[in-house]
């Protein structure tokens, strides 16, 4: 059975760890959804422009040409876990402009988190996507951590180097995720937390007035908290090849 899709008006927040601190917290919108599905608000919409929608080809690979849930389908079934039930957490596009620094495919099995396949995109046009598991798809609770090897150039003011620290607290009410890259000494801890609540129109509406532009206002607090690391004297390196592959784990 489908699912309506959830709004979560959440937060935010990334910590830069170094010599060179830089902290910020800014409210942001995702909609958690079924990705089968084309139910939900009339300000919503699936493949099409609307007010809010989510697009396929968004998702499962290359940005802007993605196979959307066939893709997830596929790298969980390759790695023997064929019966899950999918769900996208993202940021909608507003009026069709787009942009995820991070997306979650989330695997159900039984009732209970199986794996997550994490979407990460940079403004370079750049993406490489971690997959996190327990052994045997154990499920996966708010203690459990899962490192992966960093392998996309995330920021020009930190190197490809070290792992990303996932954790995941999905509950039926409320959000609550952590990644922590860790490398030395150096490294920066993000979170995204926020109650869940069955997306309206109304609700749509407010997160368009309350955050104007959506991913576009997301570009801009990128680019100004780069000039501030900027002026605070951190090293910019250069972005490197990508690396092999489109996905980890």
């Amino acid at each position: 059975m489908t699912r309506w899709p959830d709004h979560i008006a959440g937060t935010t927040t990334h910590a830069r760890r170094g010599g060179i601190a830089n902290a910020f917290r800014y409210g942001v919108d995702y909609l958690l959804i079924d990705p089968a599905a084309q139910r939900g608000p009339w300000l919503f919409s699936r493949n099409r422009l609307n007010l809010a929608a989510v697009h396929d080809r968004d998702h499962g690979g290359p940005i802007g040409s993605g196979r959307g849930a066939g893709w997830a389908r596929d790298i969980l079934a390759e790695r023997g876990l064929a019966d899950a039930r999918l769900e996208l957490l993202t940021q909608p596009r507003f009026l069709g402009y787009g942009f995820n620094p991070v997306s979650f495919w989330l695997a159900w099995r039984g009732g209970a988190l199986a794996a997550v396949i994490c979407e990460v995109s940079t403004p370079f046009g750049d993406r490489h996507s971690y997959l996190c598991h327990r052994p045997g798809f154990a499920p996966i609770t708010a203690e459990t951590r899962m490192d992966r090897p960093k392998r996309l150039h995330v920021s020009p003011f930190q190197d490809v180097a070290g792992d990303y620290r996932f954790r995941f607290d999905i509950r039926p009410d409320r959000i609550a995720i952590r990644i922590s890259h860790v490398n030395g000494d150096q490294g920066v801890i993000a979170t995204l937390s926020g109650p869940r609540r069955p997306a309206t129109s109304p609700g749509l509406i407010r997160a368009f007035l309350r955050r104007p532009l959506g991913a576009l206002r997301t570009i801009a607090l990128i680019h100004w908290q780069a000039l501030k690391l900027k002026l605070k004297g951190a090293r910019y390196r250069r972005r490197p090849a990508p690396a092999p592959g489109d996905l980890t784990g």
